[in-house]
């Protein structure tokens, strides 16, 4: 009896710990009961992965070439079209193939997802390791299982000979040292995933009740024995995996628990590994900041969930957040200047307007994050906001992603409004490409909020939307931008369109932060005309090769200005304070590990002398 357990990623460098997990659990599970009773001792167990980006026809015709006996799926937000037009074709092939789904978008409305899907046998709900152990168990005994077989499974939903559907009890939870370590070091090599992001978790279960999110439907939480945790930590380590991403939900809910694991983190440090966190900020200690602070630049990052910065939207959404412990931690994480903190926002919450969610946008972009991520609400089955939505008045879209269309306090022209913004903020904001650009430029505009929105009008009024430019071309783009609407405003015109000449000095301050921008992040071989020539900076660049590195180390001039820039400023776009004129060296060998951005170094010109 082969079953075949099959994921679908959002994309290939994603790995599915669903699956894995699964596959373990029943593994180890069936081999200790078969061995015990003569049967075969490791069950036929396999699974696939693919990405939402493959043809539907090619992933069909990939599992019917597998030749399951039984077919389980894992069903996510971003994977359930095409789950249903893939199982619905692979019925019409293989009508007698059973077929059973699991995961969270099916979990919560299972009964109806069956009634819809006639091509599904049944679906896992909840934690599905002991559901799918039970199934195998029972495949591999009865070819094809009655309702009386099917009865004694826990936590699932199924189809009776007649059509009628029924509902078992919930599978008990398991402990966490229940649950196997999914990875070994012949699978690494086998499913060629070395060099992908692996999942990782260490609890199950949230304290809070945030009404947006499915997590808080299991309030008690589970934490994994320290023993198991810091052997597989070093699994990790020792084969210097890229990134581990853990899947805890709220990771620093206990103090503990986090400080261990950060602490062994920091005590085994193989210089290569990246960890990956959700935390909450507000919860933080000085102990576990003081921590963090110490850890090698770029080993760990931090995805925070703000969500708005509105205490009555806060507390409406049943949110525990205490915004000011919040930002005074995440400015102490930022003075460690050694971690990538990634912060949330989520437009469309009940009781949040568009110039109340332009306030949370600024006073989070006002913290300074790496990254700021511009979410919209999704009302998803299960949530207490699936359950409320009708009271609020907010209008989602019935198919997934079930995100927000309109609420009572954000029309759609605001959610197309926003949407725009945060297409720019993810162009000229989260890519950390036009970082003294936007320093210069944001008070032009009044706000950050205001910067993205009428960067995203000047994009649609120029016909700009949806179209591939090239990173030279976002340059030119931005720069049109601020000359157009930006530089020599009037202040006292409310809007701050340019009714009058731009200023001369604005123009060539705005130049420097663009050729900042251009050659912090990599070597420009196609200098832009607005950058003006080159041959001062070239000369300042001999000499300073000249004093600083002998011929040896040099390897010539040719050799080195591969590897490194050098380029004359005449404003101060640095606010060092001085008066004359400085020469900023970009070294490519040396990066930042928290931006990737190029190590620099300002000289004056009496250095170079």
């Amino acid at each position: 009896m082969r079953v075949l357990l099959a994921a679908i990623n959002a994309k290939y460098i994603h790995t599915s710990l669903a699956v894995r997990s699964l596959s373990c659990y029943a593994e180890n599970t069936l081999s200790q009961r078969n061995g015990s009773s003569g049967k075969p001792k490791k069950p036929d167990i396999d699974f696939a992965e693919y990405t939402i980006n493959q043809r539907e026809e090619d992933i069909l015709a990939d599992l019917y070439t597998r030749k399951p006996d039984v077919l389980c799926v894992s069903c996510y937000l971003w994977n359930f079209r095409q789950v249903c037009h893939i199982t619905e074709n692979l019925h019409r092939i293989l009508p007698g193939l059973p077929v059973w789904l699991g995961g969270p978008e099916v979990s919560f409305d299972a009964e109806n997802c069956l009634e819809k899907m006639p091509q599904i046998t049944g679906i896992m709900v909840g934690e599905g390791e002991q559901s799918f152990t039970e199934l195998v168990g029972l495949y591999d005994g009865v070819a094809v299982p009655d309702q009386e077989a099917f009865s004694k499974v826990p936590g699932i939903v199924y189809r009776g000979g007649d059509g009628q559907i029924f509902r078992t009890a919930p599978a008990p939870l398991l402990s966490m040292d229940e649950i196997p370590f999914v990875y070994r070091e012949e699978n690494l090599e086998a499913e060629d995933i070395r060099h992908r992001i692996l999942y990782y978790e260490t609890s199950r279960g949230c304290p809070f009740s945030c009404s947006y999110c499915l997590s808080s439907i299991e309030e008690k939480v589970r934490l994994r024995g320290r023993k198991l945790v810091a052997e597989e930590l070093q699994f990790f380590l020792d084969r210097k995996v890229p990134q581990v991403k853990f899947v805890d939900r709220t990771f620093n809910c206990n103090h503990s628990h986090a400080m261990f694991i950060w602490s062994y983190l920091k005590e085994h440090d193989n210089q290569v590994t990246n960890f990956h966190f959700e935390i909450g900020a507000d919860l933080l200690t000085e102990e576990e900041i003081a921590l963090l602070n110490t850890l090698r630049p770029g080993q760990v990052q931090l995805e925070i969930g703000v969500q708005t910065t509105n205490p009555a939207v806060i507390r409406e959404i049943s949110r525990t957040m205490k915004l000011d412990v919040l930002k005074r931690n995440v400015a102490a994480i930022k003075r460690g200047g050694n971690i990538h903190q990634h912060l949330d926002l989520l437009a469309g919450l009940p009781g949040e307007g568009i110039e109340s969610f332009r306030k949370s946008f600024n006073d989070v972009y006002a913290m300074e994050p790496d990254q700021l991520q511009l979410g919209f609400l999704k009302v998803l089955k299960g949530s207490a906001m699936y359950r409320k939505a009708e009271a609020y008045g907010i209008t989602a879209s019935q198919e997934p992603p079930y995100e927000v269309l309109q609420t009572p306090w954000l029309s759609f022209a605001d959610i197309l409004r926003l949407k725009g913004v945060e297409n720019m903020l993810e162009v000229y904001g989260n890519s950390r490409q036009f970082v003294s650009t936007l320093r210069f430029l944001i008070p032009l505009a009044g706000t950050p909020f205001d910067f993205f929105d009428r960067l995203s009008d000047y994009y649609k009024k120029k016909n700009l939307c949806g179209r591939n430019f090239s990173r030279l071309e976002r340059f030119e783009i931005l720069r049109k931008f601020a000359h157009g609407e930006l530089l020599g405003r009037n202040p006292d015109d409310p809007d701050g369109r340019n009714t009058q000449d731009p200023d001369p000095t604005e123009e060539r301050e705005l130049d420097e932060h663009l050729v900042f921008d251009l050659y912090l992040r990599e070597n420009c071989r196609n200098r832009p005309d607005w950058a003006g020539e080159y041959d001062n900076s070239k000369g300042l660049f001999r000499e300073f090769l000249h004093q600083f590195f002998d011929k040896q180390q040099a390897g010539g001039f040719r050799s080195m200005s591969n590897s490194m820039h050098g380029e004359l400023f005449y404003t101060d776009i640095m606010q060092t304070g001085y008066a004359e004129p400085v020469f900023i060296v970009f070294d490519y060998r040396k990066r930042n590990p928290v931006s990737g951005n190029a190590e620099f170094k300002v000289f004056r010109l009496a250095e170079l002398q």
